[in-house]
């Protein structure tokens, strides 16, 4: 089961260096393909995002995408909630860790596709 390990990482590398979250794909990947249990997927894709996060985090510094001074916030109640969250998951069943996951990525593709057709409209509408 190497393979799906690897594509795993391929995926998970190429969404997380892009900013959008590594994780939506290879924690899916790890659960439903390697049968690995939601929280020690959460687990290997936390351990897994810090190098890929800091090598996209020098690419995207490099090239002026990086507003430090409007990211402190951001990354403080970030780092409070997510003591709040790993708290959390580790009292939450496996069964319902993956239901509020898959909840969860429903819910970001709805918000996706609401966006699209915004655009698309919008774009109707320039024309």
């Amino acid at each position: 089961m190497i393979i799906w390990e690897i594509i795993a990482g391929i995926l998970g590398g190429i969404i997380g260096g892009m900013g959008m979250g590594g994780g939506t794909l290879t924690i899916p990947i790890l659960t439903i393909f390697l049968h690995y249990k939601q929280l020690f997927a959460q687990g290997i894709n936390l351990i897994a995002f810090l190098p890929m996060s800091f090598i996209a985090i020098i690419i995207h510094i490099k090239n002026h995408l990086v507003a430090f001074k409007e990211t402190w916030l951001l990354a403080l109640v970030g780092c409070i909630f997510s003591l709040g969250g790993a708290l959390i998951a580790n009292h939450i069943s496996n069964s319902i860790l993956k239901k509020l996951f898959a909840l969860f990525l429903i819910g970001l593709a709805i918000w996706q596709l609401i966006e699209l057709i915004k655009q698309k409209n919008q774009k109707q509408d320039t024309k």
